[in-house]
């Protein structure tokens, strides 16, 4: 092996190839899917069931840190319920882009066919970036 030759560790042992791009398409394709969720949080017990079902599946499951619109009878205590300024809410956003940004593909949980601004906003941001955008209820791209 030189200095040219690029080591790939993959499940089924080390690879080693010359081409760069190759080595990462390798790595890429010996780990598991990356799904970001997108979806308004007031669903929060279809985010859990989604990276539940998708860790399950040996998925890695990127979702929001907090349910901001949970119900107060939520999994959350009442203190986690705080309100947000709109440069937090602004940054909590941009973060989540960048959530979309890691993944492989997009599960938007359009419970009840509703997609939110917010979460619309994400389906057109993952789009652009080639990102393919699967929906938990078949009624897609339904705005309520």
């Amino acid at each position: 092996m030189d200095e040219l030759t690029t080591p790939v560790s993959t499940p089924g042992g080390e690879v080693t190839t010359r081409d760069p791009q190759l080595a990462q398409h390798i790595v890429a394709m010996s780990r598991p899917t990356i799904v970001c969720l997108c979806g308004s949080t007031r669903f929060w017990r279809a985010y859990q069931q989604a990276n539940r079902d998708l860790t399950r599946g040996g998925n890695i499951v990127l979702t929001v840190g907090f349910m901001l619109h949970a119900p107060v009878d939520g999994p959350l205590y009442p203190e986690m319920m705080e309100k947000l300024t709109t440069e937090e809410k602004a940054a909590l956003d941009r973060l989540h882009l960048r959530k979309i940004d890691l993944a492989d593909r997009v599960l938007v949980l359009n419970v009840n066919g509703y997609i939110g601004s917010s979460t619309a906003g994400e389906i057109v941001y993952a789009e652009s970036l080639g990102k393919p955008v699967d929906y938990l209820e078949p009624n897609g791209g339904a705005s309520s």
